[in-house]
C-alpha cells in the first residue's frame, strides 16, 4: 500500500506538477519529495549520504532522475532546430550516439545544458534540466516541419558506479561494448528500454529510459538483485557530492541566477563556466553565437576548485579571501571519507584560477586554509567513465 504524504510533503509538492511513479518507493526510503524542476524529488533518504557516495564510487547506486525533462524532436527540420538551439553540430551525430551541449540566450549567456541523443535520420531526444531548454525548443519549432513532444511518461533511472556494467551484463547482451556517450534500444527484465552510457557522477554508469508503467518493476528488480553486489538506492543530494569531485555543474546552483553580480544582468558566459568545450569547432551559427565569441577574454570570474585544510565541508556561499580581499566563494562543497579530502567548486576572480594559490575560507560555520585546485579532483583523465569492456 502506498504511503500517505504528511502535511510537510503536501506543502512541498504544491509546486510540483510532475510526478514520478516511484514516489511511494522514495517515501518508504525516507524522502519528503521536495520539488525539483516541477517534480517531487528524493533529495535525501534515511540512509547516510556518505554511504550513498561510497556506494557509487566503489560499487553502484541507483537513482531516479526522472525530474530531467525529456523531449522528442522529430521531423525533417529536427536537425536544423537543434543545431540552432544548442552549441553542438548534431549533423555529425549518428543514430546511437549522444553528446553533451549547452544552450545560450541572445546575449551569449548560459541558460541550460542538455544531452542530445540521435535515434534516427530525423529523430532526436533532448534531455535537459531546469533551465529554459523546453521553451527554446518549442518556440524554435514554430513554422518548421518538426514535432516537439515533451515526454513525461518516460522515466530515467540512473545506475552509476564501477559495478553497474557487471550487473547489467547479466541481463543485456553487448552492454560491455557500448562506448561512452552511446545508447542502445533493448530490453531489461523483459521491458523495452533505451540504455545510455551517460550519467552525472564521473563513474562508469548507465541511464535506463523506460515507460512509467515499467519503472517500478525495473527499480524493484535492480534493488533486489543488486543487493548482494552492494548496489543501493541513492538520493539526489548524493549527486552534489559526486559532482564536486567530478566537475559537473548543476544549473542554477553554480550560476549568477543564484549568485547575482552587483550591477550586472543575470547570466554567465561559457568561458566563465569552463563550458566553452561544448561549442563544436568552427560552429558559428547558433543562438547567441556572436556574443559568445565576443565575450572570450572578458571573464568576470572563473569556475575553479578549492581544497580545504579541514575534515568538514564548505557550505554554499562561504567566502574565499586572499588576506583582506575577497576573491570568490564556494558554490558547492563536500568531504569524502574515502579520500579524506574536503573539496569545493568555487566562483573565483580570474587571476586566482590557477593551481596552488593559498587562500582562506571564511564561512558561517567554518574558517580554514584553502588552496586552489584544478577541476576535476577525481579522475581528471576520465578513465573511469570511458573504460572499455
Amino acid at each position: 500500500m502506498d504511503s500517505i504524504p504528511n502535511a510537510f510533503e503536501k506543502e512541498s509538492m504544491m509546486s510540483s506538477w510532475r510526478m514520478s511513479v516511484l514516489a511511494d518507493r522514495h517515501r518508504a526510503l525516507g524522502s519528503k519529495l521536495e520539488d525539483w524542476n516541477g517534480m517531487g524529488t528524493a533529495w535525501t533518504y534515511d540512509t547516510s549520504l556518505a554511504d550513498e557516495h561510497e556506494a557509487i564510487r566503489t560499487r553502484a547506486g541507483l537513482m531516479d532522475v526522472s525530474g530531467l525533462k525529456k523531449m522528442h524532436i522529430v521531423g525533417p527540420h529536427a536537425e536544423a532546430l537543434i543545431n540552432f538551439a544548442t552549441t553542438r553540430n548534431v549533423s555529425k551525430l549518428y543514430p546511437g550516439k549522444s553528446v553533451y551541449a549547452c544552450m545560450l540566450n541572445e546575449a551569449g549567456k548560459f541558460i541550460d545544458d542538455c544531452v542530445i541523443y540521435r535515434n534516427g535520420p530525423n529523430a532526436f531526444m533532448v534531455v535537459h534540466g531546469s533551465g529554459a531548454g523546453h521553451e527554446i525548443l518549442t518556440r524554435g519549432a514554430v513554422g518548421r516541419n518538426v514535432a516537439v513532444l515533451f515526454d513525461d511518461d518516460l522515466h530515467d533511472l540512473s545506475l552509476q558506479g564501477p559495478l553497474a556494467v557487471d550487473f547489467l551484463a547479466k541481463h543485456v547482451p553487448g552492454i560491455r561494448d557500448l562506448p561512452y556517450f552511446h545508447h542502445m534500444q533493448t530490453t531489461l527484465f523483459g521491458r523495452p528500454v533505451m540504455l545510455s552510457r551517460t550519467g552525472y557522477t564521473g563513474e562508469r554508469g548507465y541511464e535506463i529510459f523506460c515507460k512509467a508503467a515499467d519503472a517500478p518493476l525495473i527499480w524493484d528488480t535492480i534493488v533486489a538483485e543488486g543487493k548482494e553486489m552492494g548496489i543501493m538506492p541513492c538520493s539526489f543530494t548524493a549527486l552534489d557530492w559526486l559532482r564536486v569531485e567530478s566537475y559537473l555543474l548543476f544549473y542554477p546552483y553554480d550560476n549568477s541566477d543564484m549568485y547575482p553580480m552587483e550591477g550586472e544582468p543575470i547570466g554567465d558566459s561559457l568561458w566563465e563556466l569552463g563550458l566553452d568545450f561544448t561549442v563544436s569547432p568552427g560552429k558559428k551559427e547558433f543562438r547567441g553565437a556572436a556574443e559568445h565569441y565576443r565575450l572570450k577574454g572578458k571573464e568576470r570570474f572563473r569556475i575553479f576548485g578549492v581544497e580545504l585544510a579541514s575534515r568538514e565541508a564548505a557550505q554554499a556561499g562561504d567566502a574565499l579571501y586572499d588576506g583582506d580581499t575577497k576573491v570568490g566563494f564556494v558554490t558547492c562543497g563536500m568531504y569524502s571519507r574515502l579520500t579524506e579530502r574536503s573539496m569545493a567548486i568555487a566562483r573565483l576572480d580570474p587571476a586566482y584560477a590557477e593551481t596552488g594559490i593559498k587562500l582562506e575560507l571564511r564561512g558561517a560555520s567554518l574558517t580554514c586554509a584553502a588552496t586552489t585546485h584544478t577541476l576535476p579532483f577525481d579522475d581528471p583523465d576520465k578513465t573511469k567513465r570511458t573504460a572499455k569492456g
